[in-house]
């Protein structure tokens, strides 16, 4: 009967979306350019997926554990198939290999990489979850991010904070300012860090110009940090009070030092960093880039979709990494890390319909952004950074950095996409890398933290219930930043 039940709603679910998003593809004539055809209700399909995110987990989690994936399909569908019916089958194409082959593939691919060899990288010694300790490593994850980037920074810190915290029953907080700091703001300080700032990178920022944002990352970390050693020595002294202590599970034995198993993995690493840089210098030369027109040159997949060679150079490099690593890494180190692939693959699933359901909402963006009457700093910071939150921060940012190109600047940062005011391009990069943590869908490096806290038996807040932490943390902090900075 529950099923029965599922079924319905799902159906009814879809009905709805395929009406709407028909009679708004319907008014469509063809061709590239959405923004100026598609009404809002055309984002249904997007909504759709992020409240089954938020929601389905909370009432039938059993049940969304094993129908992500059909979940992810089924939204997809309710955007693809009236899509296809409204502006034909060359439009349909078109968009969803341009989003999925130029936007997605580089994206996962690059986490894929970091995932896999940081994953073959183990902290061995005696960690005990103290309020110190969890200090300790939350800030050294903040450090590593910007040059291991959020996801590399993550894989590699997540799973000896989790061994550190075993003992202690209150700890989901410890999860949730680890993505806040490793996961999301640490990323702000180079391109590698976090994939909005690469996209920025690829499209003219000089790749230690994200330096500008050290205040800014030294402000919120401090605070964040002071707030998370009060709040974690609260529990901490209310673990001991009710009789838990970490000899419960490091016994008797004697402490074993700190070191490292697995570090010729760093080597991957500075691979997949020289790929990184590598894709944003190769279109410097006349034979990567036409350098009159900018255009790349690359595989024509599909009526003007073209791979550039620079990206696939780039995706080339991170594979090979990840197999170099896979090949190199005793399965020993793997098995004491306690990796496993259901994390990426999750995060896999769910990213490719956020990517294949945001087409509108980012087409909406694109034709209206310079609309929205956007001019001062603390304007892109919030705009950027709220839909940062829900749209996935990379092509938010190169959204509103296509905005801020647009609004005529003469003197600043010359990109790609125009002259833009250096105080404005610091907005939007904060927001889209600071925001991204409001959410688990802001950042990718979240759901995937998220997913395995909950493989090593930790209770995390669901969808609305991380949200209200951040509500509680971040955006008081935001407000800060806009006062002070912007």
């Amino acid at each position: 009967m529950k099923k029965l039940n599922v079924l319905r709603i799902a159906v009814i679910a879809v009905l709805i979306s395929l009406g709407g998003t028909l009679t708004a593809f319907a008014e469509g004539t063809g061709g590239h350019d959405l923004g100026s055809m598609l009404p809002i209700w055309s984002i249904i399909p997007f909504v759709g997926l992020l409240l089954s995110l938020a929601i389905i987990p909370l009432v039938k989690g059993e049940w969304w554990e094993h129908n992500m994936g059909k979940t992810v399909i089924f939204w997809s569908l309710a955007f693809l198939i009236p899509f296809g019916i409204g502006f034909g089958a060359n439009a349909l194409t078109f968009n969803l290999l341009e989003i999925v082959l130029l936007d997605y593939l580089p994206f996962i691919v690059l986490l894929f990489g970091l995932f896999a060899v940081s994953g073959g990288i183990v902290l061995r010694g005696t960690l005990v979850g103290t309020p110190k300790v969890n200090l300790i490593l939350l800030l050294i994850g903040t450090i590593l991010a910007s040059w291991i980037g959020t996801t590399g920074a993550a894989c590699l810190m997540i799973r000896p904070v989790i061994r550190a915290n075993k003992w202690r029953v209150k700890k989901a907080h410890v999860i949730i300012f680890f993505i806040f700091l490793v996961a999301n703001m640490g990323g702000s300080l180079t391109p590698i860090g976090d994939p909005p700032l690469f996209l920025g990178f690829l499209r003219g920022v000089p790749f230690f110009w994200t330096m500008h944002l050290l205040p800014l990352l030294l402000f919120n970390s401090a605070i964040l940090l002071v707030a998370f050693f009060i709040l974690d020595t609260r529990f901490y002294k209310k673990e001991l009070a009710e009789g838990r202590s970490p000899q419960d599970v490091i016994g008797d034995a004697p402490k074993e030092p700190l070191k490292v198993g697995g570090a010729h993995n760093v080597i991957f690493l500075a691979m997949i960093i020289g790929a990184v840089i590598l894709s944003g210098t190769l279109p410097n030369l006349d034979a990567f880039a036409n350098q009159a027109t900018g255009e790349l040159y690359g595989l024509n997949i599909y009526d003007g979709v073209v791979m550039s060679y620079n990206s696939l150079i780039q995706m080339g490099i991170i594979l090979l990494a990840a197999l170099l690593s896979m090949k190199t890494t005793q399965k020993a180190i793997r098995e004491e890390n306690s990796f496993t692939w259901a994390s990426i693959i999750e995060v896999a699933k769910l990213f490719i319909g956020i990517f294949i359901t945001m087409i509108p909402a980012l087409a909406l963006l694109r034709t209206n952004g310079a609309a929205l009457g956007l001019s001062e700093p603390a304007h892109f910071f919030w705009a950027t950074g709220m839909l940062s939150s829900f749209l996935d921060n990379a092509p938010t940012y190169l959204v509103f950095m296509t905005t801020a190109g647009s609004l005529g600047a003469v003197e600043g940062l010359v990109t790609g996409v125009g002259v833009i005011a250096p105080e404005i391009l610091i907005a939007v990069s904060a927001g889209a890398v600071f925001m991204g943590a409001n959410t688990y869908i802001g950042n990718a490096p979240n759901f995937m933290v998220r997913s395995i806290a909950e493989e090593n038996k930790i209770t995390m807040p669901s969808f609305f219930g991380y949200m209200g932490w951040s509500l509680c943390f971040l955006i008081p902090l935001f407000i800060l930043d806009t006062i002070i900075f912007f």
